[in-house]
């Protein structure tokens, strides 16, 4: 597969796609949280987006066996993608989820690291990193007003969803910087669903969730929308996507994910949206376009 050295417009409208799907997912794991444990949530996600991903590589008769020397980069990118999950689900009993947004996106940071030392031809320029921060600046304002005193319990949370956010950027550096960038994006996210649908219910278990405690058709609904929709078909794109285009310029679109959460939350679950979310939205904006910006002429030696 040929690689690009920068996000064009059929890329942006995929991931504008898929950041407003993962937006809309808080809002389904917000609903299916008055039915289902968190991370037996999870689990169940995983379970399921693994068996369907399953048949979709045996249709597609695409290779699930061969030996590529991938196996162990997979496990590891498996447990960096689960350890995500249960410091995500787990740090929400802590901290509010405004907060746990604000945290969770530190993981462009983190991707920007990893591909200065682990990717070549990935190093991000002073504008970038400039983008980044106005794009970083955009989702501190959009949930400073929600942000109250920091007590301890909180404190305990937002260290969760800190090192969250560090798994999800480690994984996608991972799977950038090793082998696992030139395998199909299929077995890529097999790896990680089927190392997280064996670990994470071990975690539920360990953790004594209480399990299915209600099952509605609403609920239900936000389950399927997760396992075929979310866990299936986006994460497929967006690995797809990683193996294509630059992750450090990927990442920065993750910053449009909490954007879409807040929409969705306002337009389903009637929260309010107030002004500052406009403003949130440009800062966030201009943060894309100075990532993804082209290099001039002179700054490329041409």
């Amino acid at each position: 597969m040929t690689q690009k050295d920068r996000i064009d417009f059929a890329a942006m409208a995929i991931l504008v796609v898929l950041c407003a799907s993962w937006g809309l997912q808080q809002v389904a794991i917000k609903v299916a949280n008055q039915g289902i444990s968190p991370i037996l949530q999870a689990s169940m996600r995983s379970v399921g987006a693994s068996i369907l991903l399953w048949i979709w590589m045996v249709v597609h008769r695409q290779p699930i066996l061969e030996k590529d020397g991938t196996l162990w980069w997979g496990i590891a990118a498996g447990l960096l993608f689960t350890a995500e999950f249960i410091f995500v689900y787990w740090g929400l009993e802590f901290t509010n989820a405004s907060r746990a947004i604000i945290f969770l996106n530190i993981s462009p940071f983190i991707v920007a690291l990893g591909a200065q030392l682990f990717i070549p031809g990935e190093q991000l320029r002073i504008i970038q990193v400039v983008g980044l921060c106005c794009a970083f600046a955009g989702i501190v304002l959009a949930f400073s007003e929600s942000a109250s005193y920091t007590s301890y319990r909180i404190l305990i949370g937002d260290g969760m969803l800190a090192v969250a956010a560090v798994f999800w950027g480690a994984t996608t550096v991972l799977v950038k910087a090793g082998p696992l960038s030139r395998i199909r994006p299929g077995k890529t996210l097999l790896y990680q669903l089927a190392v997280s649908a064996v670990v994470l219910p071990i975690g539920s278990l360990t953790k004594g969730e209480s399990g299915i405690v209600r099952m509605t058709p609403v609920i239900a609904g936000c389950l399927a929308y997760q396992i075929v929709w979310v866990a299936f078909i986006t994460f497929l794109a967006w690995f797809w996507l990683v193996r294509k285009y630059p992750a450090s310029r990927l990442a920065s679109f993750t910053f449009l994910t909490p954007i879409f959460g807040v929409i969705a939350g306002g337009v389903l679950l009637n929260e309010p949206i107030s002004d500052t979310l406009l403003l949130t939205l440009l800062l966030v904006g201009t943060g894309i376009y100075l990532v993804n910006r082209p290099v001039p002429d002179r700054e490329a030696g041409v």
